[in-house]
C-alpha cells in the first residue's frame, strides 16, 4: 500500500529572531544543533532505505523558523532537498516557519526549489494571546501570509495552540473558524505545556499562568477537531509528538500532556456522537449495542472503558456492548435489547 512519509530534517530555533513565552526549540524537538549537509543527506538516505516504489515522500525542514534564516542559508538547504527530487527519490519539499517571514521574494524563493507545503505558526488569532505569547506580531500578518501562500499555489498548514496565556475556549474556537475561512489545506492543534527553561515556566512558578487540564484540554479540542473535519481540513496532529526529551517528565513542568492525547480527543467526540442520538431517546434500564468501525471500537470505549462506565451510569443501562461491523469510520448505531 502507498505511504505518505514525512523526511524530517530539524533545525532548532533556527531562524526565530526571539523565544515566543512557551518556547524551548531544543526541548520540543530533541536536536540541540542544526546538523550540517554531510548529515541532513545522511538523515534522508536512511529514510529512503525505509521506503517502498510509488511511496509520496516530501523532505519537511522542521523545528525552527525556516524562512527566517539567511536566504545563502535557506538555499542551501532547499539545493540539497531539490537535487532528491530531480532524482525522483522525493516528491517535494516542505517547512515550517512563522507568518512574519512570509513575502513575495521568499515566496519565489520556494517555488524554485520544489517546495509544495508551507506550515505556518499561527497558534492564535486574538490579539491579547499573541501579545502575552510574545509571538510580536498581530492577527492580520498571519492572515495575510495564509493568503499569500494559498494564491501562489502552495499547500497550507497552520498550527494552532490552545490554552495559551489569555486564551478562553471561545477565542480558540473563533482562531479556528478565522482559520477555516482561509481554507487551509491542513491544521495541527497543539494543547499549551509548560516546558523546562521557558518564560512561561517562569510565569506559571510565580502564579502568573494556569494551564489547561488535561480534561480541559481534551474537551476544547474535540469540539475544535470536528469544526475542521466538517470543513474539510485534514489534521495532521493533536498534541506534541512524543520525543525523548518530552517524555522525561522534568522537561514538562506543567500542563496537558499525554502520551495518547489524540486518542482521549476522539474518544471524546465518540461520547458526544452517541449521547447526542441517546438524548432523542427513553433507553434507560435496557442492554445497549453499540455498533461502529473495528478501527473505532477502543475510541468508543474509552480508556480504561471511561465512556463505556459514563454511559451506563448516566442512562442506567443494563449493560453496554460493542460490535466492530460497521464499514465507514465515521458510521455508527445504536441497539436496544430489553
Amino acid at each position: 500500500m502507498k505511504k505518505h512519509m514525512n523526511i524530517p530534517v530539524f533545525i532548532p530555533h533556527e531562524g526565530c529572531p526571539n523565544d515566543c513565552i512557551f518556547c524551548n526549540q531544543r526541548k520540543i524537538s530533541g536536536f540541540v544543533r542544526t546538523p550540517d549537509e554531510p548529515e541532513i543527506k545522511r538523515i534522508i538516505e536512511e529514510h529512503l532505505k525505509t521506503t517502498k516504489p510509488g511511496d509520496d515522500c516530501e523532505i519537511a525542514f522542521f523545528g525552527g523558523s525556516f524562512t527566517g534564516l539567511p536566504v545563502f542559508q535557506q538555499e542551501k538547504y532547499l539545493k540539497i532537498a531539490h537535487g532528491y527530487v530531480l532524482e525522483g527519490k522525493v516528491n517535494g519539499v516542505r517547512l515550517s516557519t512563522r507568518p512574519d517571514y512570509i513575502n513575495d521574494e521568499i515566496l519565489d524563493l520556494l517555488k524554485r526549489y520544489s517546495v509544495k507545503v508551507i506550515e505556518l505558526g499561527i497558534q492564535s488569532l486574538d490579539e491579547e494571546v499573541l501579545r502575552r505569547s510574545l509571538r510580536n506580531y498581530r492577527p492580520e500578518t498571519a492572515i495575510t501570509a495564509c493568503k499569500m501562500i494559498k494564491e501562489r499555489g502552495f499547500s497550507l498548514g497552520v498550527q494552532t495552540m490552545i490554552g495559551l496565556p489569555g486564551d478562553t475556549l471561545e477565542k480558540s474556537m473563533d482562531t479556528a473558524k478565522r482559520l477555516i475561512e482561509l481554507k487551509p489545506d491542513m491544521v495541527r492543534i497543539y494543547p499549551t505545556l509548560v516546558i523546562k527553561d521557558t518564560a512561561l515556566e517562569h510565569e506559571y512558578l510565580n502564579n502568573r499562568y494556569n494551564p489547561l487540564s488535561l480534561d480541559d484540554a481534551v474537551s476544547w479540542c474535540s469540539i475544535l477537531v470536528p469544526m475542521y473535519e466538517e470543513a474539510g481540513v485534514k489534521i495532521l496532529r493533536i498534541g506534541l509528538q512524543n520525543s525523548d526529551e518530552i517524555r522525561e517528565e522534568n522537561e514538562v513542568t506543567a500542563g496537558p500532556v499525554h502520551p495518547a492525547f489524540g486518542a482521549l480527543v476522539y474518544s471524546k467526540i465518540w461520547l458526544k456522537r452517541i449521547e447526542d442520538e441517546l438524548e432523542k431517546m427513553n433507553v434507560s434500564n435496557k442492554k445497549l449495542i453499540i455498533h461502529a468501525a473495528p478501527s473505532e471500537i477502543s475510541l468508543v470505549v474509552g480508556q480504561n472503558k471511561r465512556n463505556i462506565e459514563y454511559l451506563k451510569r448516566k442512562y442506567r443501562f443494563s449493560d453496554i456492548k460493542t460490535l466492530g461491523d460497521m464499514d465507514s469510520q465515521k458510521s455508527f448505531s445504536l441497539e436496544f435489547r430489553d
